[in-house]
């Protein structure tokens, strides 16, 4: 059977065997997810929970409308988890202070933010965002989601806070975390083995949306498309990305599948780069499904891996 195949097996039978069967009457427990990536994680540790998605991979999650009907799914949740690290910055305390709901307000146990139970990469004390720095974070780079490590520490993490908020079902949600992390424990020495030939791989990007993915890997990333991060590629910027490139070939450009890819094609097509482009999903397409962050995971190494091969 195939790999893939086993740990879909695998998570399906997690979520069954550990999901727990409500009382007549038992009020649902609501969670509001900022990105996909964390729905997909709630559905791993509370399957029978109800879940709102507030963003999804064609999303840039630095930039949404605070719309009616978020508000709305805000005001009713028991649990709010949201990466943090200021990456929601622009659009999450808008929410917060309209939905009115004290559970999910910063400081409170139904306020979870991924960002404080991990280390992250390339912190800029003292900075400020403002419209003309772009998508600077002073904590550091918020998009830690694609380490399959600290993934599993945030998962680990969570699973705390549910277990408190919720201690009647404690039990079945420490089995399901426990079953989680064994699976995915197992799943990174895969992916780790598969991706051995990434190391030393070098590509040109988009934002340093993918920085914790290269990082794992051992790939470099020696340009970026953005003159300053969160800001739209410039004909000029461009221009010396491709002076760069020419003289440093790269084996991929990669731009996220919420990223216009215009200025990836064209750098794509002028004479002397060989690099092919390469759409990565940001994060999950299906968060939802039983196998959603396997399958994710699985298409961001098998993608690089195929490049490489050529």
């Amino acid at each position: 059977m195939h790999i893939l195949s086993k740990l879909k097996t695998t998570l399906q039978v997690v979520l069954v065997s550990g999901a727990f069967v409500a009382n007549a009457g038992a009020q649902t427990i609501t969670v509001f997810a900022c990105e996909p990536e964390w729905a997909a994680l709630t559905r791993v540790l509370l399957p029978n929970a109800k879940i709102h998605v507030a963003t999804h991979a064609k999303q840039d999650p630095h930039h949404i409308e605070a719309r009616p009907a978020l508000i709305a799914q805000l005001r009713s949740a028991d649990v709010a988890v949201c990466t943090g690290g200021e990456l929601e910055s622009a659009w999450l305390p808008m929410l917060q202070q309209r939905a009115g709901n004290s559970k999910v307000q910063n400081g409170a146990q139904g306020m979870f933010f991924a960002s404080e139970q991990i280390e992250m990469i390339d912190p800029r004390p003292g900075v400020v965002g403002t419209p003309f720095s772009g998508d600077v974070h002073a904590e550091g780079n918020p998009h830690f989601h694609t380490d399959p490590h600290r993934f599993l520490k945030v998962a680990h993490a969570l699973s705390k806070r549910f277990a408190g908020l919720f201690p009647q079902e404690a039990s079945a949600i420490n089995q399901r975390t426990q079953a989680f992390s064994q699976m995915w424990s197992q799943q990174v020495q895969q992916w780790e083995k598969r991706a051995a030939s990434l190391k030393g791989m070098r590509v040109a990007s988009q934002h340093t949306t993918f920085a914790y993915l290269w990082r794992w890997l051992g790939i470099e990333q020696i340009s970026d498309l953005e003159p300053k991060p969160g800001m739209a590629p410039t004909p000029a910027h461009l221009q010396r990305q491709l002076s760069l490139l020419q003289t440093t070939p790269v084996e991929a450009v990669v731009v996220a599948a919420y990223q216009d890819p215009r200025a990836a094609k064209w750098l794509t097509s002028q004479a002397g780069i060989q690099a092919p482009l390469l759409v990565l999903p940001a994060t999950t397409e299906n968060p939802l499904a039983a196998d959603a962050l396997v399958t994710w995971y699985e298409q961001l190494v098998t993608s690089l891996v195929r490049v490489r091969a050529k």
